[in-house]
């Protein structure tokens, strides 16, 4: 947590299907629209390019943990100032989805940040929020935001049941209240018939050109009941390499020093990575 105290205007927003709540500081909000300014004057002819020029963007912004987990009522919560591996994530793709509009402004941003990041794009509690990577893959894909490629790189599927989050409730203070608890294992419970399909090192080595820009780098896991541990954007560099441009828990955001596979190398624990494709 950083040690300035953030006052958080709630701003109630109604749309024609749902009412939505949102914790942005004054701060914030000026940070998101000054981000609409400065990638008006973005035009790549790739997507995954203008994803990864928007990106960059952020580079050296904080990063901090669990920026969603506030312990309070869920709401959409926007912070600019500081940034986890997946609120990197869903702000540059919310970026790039209004970067197409000639107007873009700051209540399409909200719009555009709901959508990514719940289910069904919808923001319905704490259970609503897809918390594990690899339903937030799952889900984006059925809005038609991005195209999961792993198998076509040559991952391999493999069954792996999750629910570290209801045997780990302690470290979410969400999961104290016993309904959200109770929400949530059923969140879990509906993912037991579906298979991970993870992209294996070597694959990813032996396929690593077929990887462009802006993909979508999710770092699969051997933890017990968990998916992911880490994501980011791919990025080409001069090396013509694969790298990943992230929220680094070494502190802000930043264009891995070592090319994808390498860095893997040193993730403890990982079995290779999800790759998702931006297709909107």
């Amino acid at each position: 947590m950083r040690s300035t105290i953030i006052f958080f205007f709630v701003f109630q927003f109604t749309a024609s299907v749902c009412a939505q709540t949102i914790s942005c500081s004054p701060q914030n909000r000026k940070s998101v629209e000054e981000k609409i300014q400065e990638i008006k004057g973005f035009s790549f002819d790739q997507l995954g390019e203008e994803l990864v020029a928007i990106g960059n963007t952020f580079i050296g912004t904080p990063y901090v943990a669990q920026t969603l987990e506030t312990g309070s009522d869920e709401s959409l919560v926007i912070d600019l100032e500081g940034l986890d591996c997946t609120t990197f994530v869903e702000n540059v793709l919310a970026f790039g989805i209004i970067g197409k509009n000639p107007q873009p402004n700051f209540d399409e941003f909200v719009k555009k940040l709901e959508k990514i990041r719940y289910r069904e794009g919808k923001l319905r509690g704490y259970a609503s929020r897809l918390h594990y990577f690899t339903e937030w893959v799952r889900d984006n894909e059925k809005k038609g935001l991005v195209k999961d490629i792993t198998a076509a790189l040559g991952g391999t599927e493999i069954p792996k049941e999750l629910n570290f989050m209801t045997d780990h409730r302690s470290l979410y203070p969400a999961l104290k209240d016993e309904k959200t608890y109770q929400e949530m294992i059923t969140v879990e419970e509906s993912t037991k018939n579906q298979s991970l399909c993870v992209l294996s090192v070597e694959m990813l080595k032996e396929n690593e050109a077929m990887i462009e820009s802006g993909d979508i780098i999710a770092l699969a896991t051997s933890i017990e009941g968990l998916d992911v541990t880490h994501t980011g954007f791919a990025i080409r560099m001069p090396d013509n390499r694969i790298h990943l441009l992230h929220a680094s828990s070494k502190g802000a955001v930043e264009i891995s020093e070592s090319p994808l596979v390498e860095y893997l190398g040193n993730i403890k624990k990982n079995t290779g990575v999800i790759v998702a494709r931006p297709v909107f």
